[in-house]
């Protein structure tokens, strides 16, 4: 499916400038058709199944227990 350049900065959660600089730098795949940029959604299919993977990394990470240090002593 083919979006424009303001709908893919929006999905992305990206400034438009951005979008448009990475169309230029070859970093996006996009067709002109005169007046837009067209980009095909499907490319950033990688994009967001790595996003959520590291979205649940992060959940792991933060609900997983400090571990006591072994080091520390009471003297009391």
């Amino acid at each position: 499916m083919y979006k424009t350049a303001a709908e893919t900065a929006n999905d992305l959660n990206m400034p438009l400038h951005q979008i448009v600089r990475y169309i230029h730098d070859g970093r996006i795949r996009a067709v002109h058709d005169g007046e837009s940029y067209l980009i095909n959604s499907a490319q950033f299919d990688t994009y967001h199944e790595q996003l959520e993977r590291i979205k649940e990394e992060i959940e792991i990470w933060k609900s997983t227990p400090i571990p006591p240090d072994i080091d520390i002593k009471d003297e009391d």
